[in-house]
């Protein structure tokens, strides 16, 4: 028996080229969006900022990242995925090249807002990309190559940008690097197509306010569609925002080591993200059922690991307990892909984008929120980090709870429409 369900997109190279443009904008966006990571000391310096205000950079630029998830959802439903992929690489190139300028505090936050604004528009359109070129079996593993690929981007920044900046200085890294925007905007113009021939989605009708209000109702009654959000929303913020702002303060100031050694143990966390994610994705492809272990295995570990790490009793945790860390933080961003394993099969083709978005706000929403208490807490605390640091459980909690609550249900729901799909396809050669 055939694994490709009827009107399946067909995949094969064309598909890998064009997603592969789609993905090369998610790729730089990813270096542009955690860039302020490997800069944070370098900015509060630069701007005179304590610990609560250089917080802000990060929590501006997720704030408007989640605020934007559902209404890129909608646009990438109603417009395509090239014409938002084009705006998207616009308006974070933009705001890159404003970032590198900016001669002040408030300047630099407009910038890391356009920023945002760019990069939120990238993800649920590669997403959506791969779901209209390759066949629906390779939803988990398209998903997980969408997420090693941004996992290369993060490589990038704390690699290449950080030695940029340190080498030819603030205004000529960020300025150098937006030029990887133009380069991608002017692929995705010449070459993406939103889908193969012959395989056309239905037109939807303009309905205005009512259309966009019955897209985010049906997406979000869908449990499905909840539990994909809250499975993101426990599972990426600990490596979010470790990677995006406060791992290489953590590591300098609370644990004594070197910018070099926490450059590399920040790498550590990219490194393994890669890993796992093709792994994750393989498990996933083989095993449906396999998604929720995973994702509670891996908060259950991660919750662990922290635990250990602030209630070592030394000064400094020992260099191995940091690397079991930062390698286990590796995994938190695959198992945040799961999440859309959740909402994708809960939902139709043309509401694929809107549940995307859906899901995708849980860890931006998580992320933000630990980012400016953490920032609260050191301000509070005089820098201690164990108390700051200590939020991550709270938002943990939440999320568990919140994901065992759901579980039974959306599972439920999902072999209701799995016996109905199959009844369809039974029937259709009989109508033919």
């Amino acid at each position: 028996m055939s694994s490709t369900l009827p009107g399946d997109p067909p995949g094969g190279r064309r598909a890998l080229a064009v997603w592969g443009i789609g993905v090369s904008v998610y790729f730089v966006a990813v270096i542009f969006r955690t860039s302020l990571g490997v800069a944070g000391l370098d900015a509060a310096d630069r701007f005179h900022v304590n610990a609560s205000a250089l917080s802000t950079f990060s929590i501006l630029q997720l704030l408007v990242y989640a605020g934007m998830q559902i209404p890129v959802g909608l646009l990438v439903d109603r417009l395509g995925t090239k014409k938002v992929l084009a705006l998207g690489a616009v308006l974070f190139t933009a705001g890159q090249l404003g970032f590198a300028f900016s001669p002040s505090y408030g300047m630099a936050l407009a910038s890391r807002a356009l920023l945002g604004c760019g990069d939120a528009l990238t993800f649920i359109s590669v997403l959506r990309l791969g779901g209209r070129w390759f066949p629906a079996r390779r939803g988990p593993l398209v998903a997980q190559f969408a997420g090693l690929v941004g996992m290369a981007g993060n490589l990038v920044s704390t690699l290449v940008l950080a030695r940029l900046l340190h080498g030819v200085g603030w205004t000529a890294a960020f300025a150098g690097s937006a030029a990887a925007g133009a380069v991608v905007f002017v692929l995705v113009l010449l070459f993406l197509k939103d889908h193969p021939e012959g395989h056309e989605p239905e037109p939807l009708p303009h309905q205005g306010a009512a259309y966009v209000r019955r897209q985010i109702a049906a997406a979000w009654r869908e449990p499905g569609t909840r539990l994909g959000l809250w499975v993101h929303f426990t599972t990426q913020f600990p490596a979010m925002v470790f990677l995006l702002l406060w791992g290489l303060p953590f590591l300098v100031e609370a644990q004594g080591l070197s910018r070099a050694t926490a450059g590399e143990l920040l790498t550590l966390v990219v490194l393994s993200n890669m890993v796992v994610g093709l792994v994750y994705g393989q498990i996933v492809a083989r095993h449906h059922g396999a998604r929720l272990p995973l994702a509670l295995g891996t908060v259950g570990t991660t919750a662990a690991l922290w635990a250990a790490t602030l209630a070592y009793p030394g000064p400094h945790a020992p260099m191995w307990l940091l690397i079991v860390l930062c390698t286990v933080l590796g995994a938190c961003g695959p198992a945040s892909m799961l999440g859309f394993d959740f909402a994708r099969p809960a939902n139709p083709p043309e509401r694929q984008g809107t549940a995307s978005g859906i899901t995708n706000m849980g860890g931006f929403v998580a992320s933000m929120t630990t980012l400016f208490a953490i920032g609260v807490l050191l301000d509070a605390t005089g820098d201690d980090y164990t108390v700051a640091f200590s939020v991550v459980f709270v938002l943990q909690a939440l999320g568990v709870a919140q994901i065992l609550r759901l579980r039974k249900q959306a599972a439920r729901r999902e072999r209701e429409r799995l016996v109905a799909s199959r009844v369809e396809t039974v029937h259709v050669p009989a109508q033919a």
